[in-house]
């Protein structure tokens, strides 16, 4: 399985873009809220799953390793596939999804292109245990340090791909953690914005 890519960014169209990952092209699907935060001539990486089916071999990314988890998660419902998947996640950003699954909230999942009250229902079924289970890790004081950690280190990670300085970098997410939520796009902006500022 093919967990992550990071190369440049060679074209962004409307549900998918193509990333040169050691000189091969490679196109990836993803939502319009991971396609916005990339650009043309950058260094990107997303968390990506391979779907293999009969006659195609579908690579899916997403700017945060929840995203990617939820992804696989809605699949092992009956009747949900990879683009219903997808769909749900440009909807609803992954903790409203979490919120919505383990509320028992319809009303919020019927939002997504696709999926109906019946299906909704049996989403709520069979995933509010599951949900519940990894928020409730999440959830303990050790988990949430653990992901702030984590996705600190991806928007580094991320700013040293664009070529700024190592110390510029984590200076910059130190400046910004605080204040966005923890979310690696959302990070990896305000860190642009504040190092376009420092220029």
């Amino acid at each position: 399985m093919i967990s992550s890519v990071r190369g440049e960014v060679l074209s962004v169209a409307l549900d998918h873009a193509v990333i040169e990952v050691g000189g091969v092209g490679l196109a990836v699907q993803a939502t319009p809220g991971t396609l916005g935060t990339l650009r043309r001539g950058t260094e990107a990486r997303l968390f990506t799953t391979l779907v293999v089916r009969e006659d195609a071999l579908t690579l899916y990314g997403f700017a945060d390793a929840e995203s990617r988890e939820l992804f696989v998660l809605l699949q092992t419902v009956s009747g949900i596939g990879p683009r219903l998947a997808l769909a749900a996640l440009a909807v609803l950003e992954p903790e409203k999804l979490r919120r919505a699954l383990t509320d028992g909230n319809i009303t919020m999942l019927t939002q997504v292109p696709g999926i109906g009250r019946k299906g909704a229902e049996r989403l709520i079924i069979e995933l509010r245990d599951k949900v519940a289970a990894v928020s409730a890790v999440d959830g303990e004081s050790d988990g949430v340090r653990l992901a702030s950690s984590t996705v600190r280190e991806d928007v580094v990670d991320a700013l040293l791909g664009l070529g700024f300085p190592a110390k510029q970098a984590e200076k910059a997410v130190e400046q910004v953690a605080g204040d966005v939520p923890d979310d690696t796009s959302r990070m990896l902006r305000a860190a642009l914005a504040v190092l376009g500022r420092n220029k």
